[in-house]
């Protein structure tokens, strides 16, 4: 029997449109401490091939038609590769991220002054603690925000109010999951990929009475940080592991591109770890 999903990917003619990201070249990459569950400071990082890895990603947006702009990293601070962290950008308006470790935390003006000197319009630095694209997530028009482990309820009215725009609150209850953008995929105006168990019941709710034609990702992928992906309405960006997830979005009608992020996962960044978006 052919679902109602399938049905209009037959019918929907996907296209991709350009996109601008700022990425950070891992050169001082490492995994030095622990803020997450997937960090290990015994185990071993080996940094080239994280540079490869991250430089595959760079190549392939550029394949595909998508304009990147690298922000040099500092020395001491190897989490600054995952850009999706360092704030965010929405049309005349943008914002510095305030990290809830202290690890992290001069990645904010590092980001901020990235920011000033690229000209970005409207620009503060958040005073609440917020991590950037890491929990809050454009669909269309609305903005997702992800709230439970690093940023605040007081982030998301303080987003609110600089973008001008609602920001609709998810909470998230999975330890392994600390970011929305680890759960939570856009494909595009209308449509997100997630894994349902990391988020509370009434979160959950909100989402399937939101997206009912939402493609709904198993454990495997969520496991291998699977939805920590980036699309542009056609192609979408993600880790090679998580196959299902690839053949659900190929069923749909989406073009799945699968990259090795092995590396990087050792600190917990996948692609939309390394990939801010400029929402222009």
């Amino acid at each position: 029997m052919t679902s109602v999903a399938t049905l209009r990917a037959e019918t929907t003619v996907r296209k991709p449109s350009p996109r601008r990201f700022v990425m950070c070249r891992p050169d001082y990459f490492d995994v030095t401490y622990c803020i997450n569950p997937w960090m290990d400071p015994e185990a071993p990082v080996d940094r080239a091939l994280a540079l490869l890895q991250w430089e595959t990603l760079r190549a392939t947006y550029e394949e595909y038609g998508h304009k990147i702009d690298v922000v040099p990293g500092v020395p001491g601070l190897p989490d600054m590769v995952f850009a999706a962290n360092g704030g965010l950008v929405v049309g005349d308006r943008a914002m510095s991220a305030r990290f809830t470790h202290v690890q992290r935390a001069a990645e904010g003006p590092a980001y901020h002054n990235w920011f000033a000197q690229h000209g970005l319009a409207g620009l503060v630095d958040a005073k609440e603690v917020n991590e950037g694209e890491g929990d809050f997530l454009l669909v269309g028009d609305r903005m997702l925000a992800g709230m439970g482990f690093r940023s605040s309820l007081a982030a998301h009215r303080e987003v609110a109010q600089h973008f001008s725009r609602p920001v609709l609150s998810l909470e998230l209850v999975d330890p392994r999951f600390y970011h929305l953008d680890t759960v939570l995929l856009p494909l595009d105006d209308n449509t997100i990929a997630y894994f349902p168990p990391a988020f509370s019941a009434e979160s959950r709710a909100v989402l399937a009475e939101l997206f009912p034609d939402a493609i709904v990702a198993s454990d495997a992928d969520a496991e291998v940080l699977g939805l920590n992906g980036v699309s542009d309405g056609l192609n979408v960006f993600l880790s090679d592991k998580a196959v299902a997830l690839s053949e659900a979005l190929r069923a749909r009608g989406y073009n799945p591109i699968g990259i090795d992020m092995s590396e990087l996962l050792k600190a917990g960044g996948s692609v939309k770890c390394c990939t801010l978006e400029i929402h222009e």
